[in-house]
């Protein structure tokens, strides 16, 4: 998402923040309507347009959400998605994506004041290790001939107190409505969403052997110190990493593994 769609995208999760600051507002009823109006406009492509359309006068598109909204979701959700129909949007498409975002937001914020946005961050995690490892399973939930109901009970069953209920939510909208994307890629935005609400930086630590409490609180403190932002550590063991560990933040990978100074060393010899 770029240009005009960036700052439209900007100013929305400004006001969704000033609404779920509000303690009286419920941020998961939140979270619910925002995803039911981001599947209406997934599913209806005219409308998309329509409230896309530069030629199209802002307060004109803000009167057709109302019209169209006024009686399926709440006042504040009226008017969030109002206020971004006036916005200027690059593309149709970036307006849904838009919305689905601040579902997924409002969802974290739900979390977070429930103080369990860091279990939600590391289930995440886990849940893409699993999805990456286990075939059959990510198979049964991308299977596009499985309705929805079919692979919502499949993940109730493999999360229905064993996570968060944040998680489950998030996981099950990402499986019964990826909207093109991959399962890994969806889980990894949603893990980089998580880590944002905190102003955090994720890294992603392999090492052989699990870290200890210290060794975690020295990496996390050191990477922080290298980014300039807080860091929170997603840890995987992986046993043929022969010592050291494996550090990538971003596109960028800290290499510190014995696996990995041999390998160099042996290409060094091999020229």
């Amino acid at each position: 998402m770029n240009g005009a769609s960036r700052e439209a995208l900007a100013a929305a999760r400004e006001r969704l923040d000033a609404l779920t600051d509000n303690t009286s507002v419920d941020a998961g009823q939140l979270a619910d309507e925002l995803a039911a109006v981001t599947a209406l406009l997934d599913r209806e492509a005219g409308l998309r347009r329509v409230l896309t359309d530069p030629a199209q006068p802002a307060e004109a598109k803000a009167e057709l959400v109302q019209r169209l909204l006024g009686s399926q979701v709440t006042g504040p959700v009226v008017d969030l998605v109002a206020g971004m129909a006036r916005s200027r949007w690059s593309q149709p498409r970036d307006l849904v994506d838009a919305l689905e975002e601040l579902a997924n937001l409002a969802d974290l914020t739900a979390a977070e004041k429930a103080g369990a946005l860091d279990d939600v961050e590391d289930e995440l995690f886990r849940f893409g290790r699993i999805i990456s490892s286990n075939t059959e399973l990510r198979a049964a939930l991308t299977d596009r001939t499985a309705g929805a109901a079919a692979k919502t009970e499949l993940l109730h069953r493999l999360l229905g107190g064993r996570a968060n209920v944040t998680t489950e939510r998030l996981v099950q909208r990402l499986v019964t409505a990826p909207r093109g994307r991959s399962l890994e890629s969806g889980i990894e935005s949603l893990s980089k969403l998580a880590a944002e609400r905190r102003n955090r930086m994720v890294a992603v630590v392999t090492s052989a052997v699990p870290l200890s409490d210290t060794q975690k609180r020295r990496l996390g403190a050191a990477l922080a110190k290298i980014y300039g932002r807080p860091m929170h550590l997603n840890l995987d063991v992986d046993p043929e990493v022969l010592g050291g560990i494996r550090v990538q933040v971003g596109d960028e990978v800290i290499n510190g593994s014995i696996a990995d100074r041999l390998e160099e060393a042996g290409r060094r010899l091999a020229s």
